[in-house]
């Protein structure tokens, strides 16, 4: 049992070893200390696109243009969802992976035809499969451009719109290596807080780095992944009620200082990778290897809520909890969200306890 769950938690960490990138992939990134990447927004009226402005090469625009056009002819561009596919275009790269969403335009009295016009906002680097971890971030990074898209003029486009465009990279894929490059070894901390629904505090820093790491925290922690919605919100109420403290970065100092900084041998063992990562100036590295260790704590989670249930009617299963629980170095996360998601349950807040107190004693001998 061990064996193979040590096996597993190495699995999760090589991902380099994995179908998750291809090894041609992570050594062509590796060779460059920037990836090039692109934008385009073009006006979208009818059937037919205008561009407005572009960031890619003269000669690849058209091309882009006519694939564009073809996905909206198919309906394959839904307003407001990002589609992310491969595209060969005349740069550098030859293929990319390409994200595009359409903004569409509120329907007003005054323009009551113009459902279905709006923009589309098309982002290019990297491969789709890297692209496709930060879907989400790209999203939303479109979702904020949408109060600056009033009129089809856009008057605002030197000033505003280029601006936010040319900033996607840096702003929607960058900010998990920034985070780790702020933090350093102190990387374990965070991970611990964002799994244990710590609150994280940012002081004497810009705006830019509590933005990071809010998104990071959010990034690895593991809320809408428990199989149960509720756990997740009885978990954070059990956290608002307990004692513990936030996590304090400092930031006044290099690298920052951190207070009621905590964290367990599962997240320290895990930070060596992040770090790894970091160092090879790999974002979407970094970001598949945040997602594997969230699967990593979610089977463990559910590992642990079998083992409880069994030991409401075995002895040996609570042996095994206590085996499993000492094992995986993530015994306090496991039994915090154990007991957010048992509260109603007497039989197994009960098994809980004894686990506990379990770890608490091992602690002690340890101490």
């Amino acid at each position: 049992m061990f064996t193979s769950q040590t096996s597993s938690f190495q699995d999760s960490i090589d991902v380099e070893e994995r179908d998750d990138f291809d090894s041609e992939e992570i050594t062509g990134y590796i060779q460059k200390t920037q990836l090039n990447s692109y934008y385009t927004i073009y006006l979208y009226q009818g059937t037919s696109l205008t561009l407005i402005d572009s960031s890619l090469p003269s000669e690849a625009e058209p091309e882009l243009r006519t694939y564009i056009s073809r996905r909206l002819s198919k309906g394959a561009l839904l307003g407001g969802m990002g589609n992310i596919a491969t595209v060969e275009l005349s740069i550098p790269e030859q293929a990319v992976g390409c994200y595009c969403c359409l903004v569409e335009q509120e329907r007003s009295p005054e323009q009551p035809d113009a459902d279905g016009n709006g923009y589309v906002i098309c982002f290019m680097g990297g491969s789709e499969k890297w692209l496709n971890l930060f879907r989400l971030e790209l999203d939303k990074y479109v979702q904020g451009l949408q109060s600056s898209l009033q009129t089809p003029e856009l008057l605002n486009l030197e000033s505003e719109v280029r601006p936010y465009l040319s900033r996607w990279y840096e702003e929607s894929v960058m900010h998990i290596h920034r985070v780790v490059q702020l933090v350093q070894n102190n990387i374990s901390f965070l991970l611990h807080a964002a799994l244990s629904h710590t609150l994280v505090e940012v002081n004497n820093s810009d705006e830019r780095t509590k933005t990071d790491v809010s998104k990071f925290i959010k990034a690895a922690s593991l809320q809408g992944l428990s199989q149960q919605d509720t756990t997740t919100a009885s978990l954070c109420k059990a956290i608002s009620e307990d004692t513990q403290s936030d996590l304090i970065i400092d930031c006044s100092t290099s690298p920052p200082t951190l207070s009621n900084a905590v964290s367990n041998r599962f997240c320290d063992d895990w930070s060596q990778a992040f770090l790894n990562a970091a160092e090879r100036c790999n974002p979407f590295l970094l970001r598949q290897i945040l997602e594997n260790f969230k699967l990593k704590a979610i089977q463990d989670m559910n590992s642990l809520k079998r083992l409880v249930r069994q030991a409401e009617m075995s002895h040996y299963a609570l042996f095994r909890s206590c085996r499993f629980l000492q094992g995986c170095g993530n015994g306090d996360v496991l039994l915090q969200n154990a007991r957010a998601e048992h509260s109603d349950m007497p039989e197994a807040c009960s098994i809980i306890t004894v686990l506990e107190e379990f770890l608490r004693d091992q602690s002690q001998a340890h101490a």
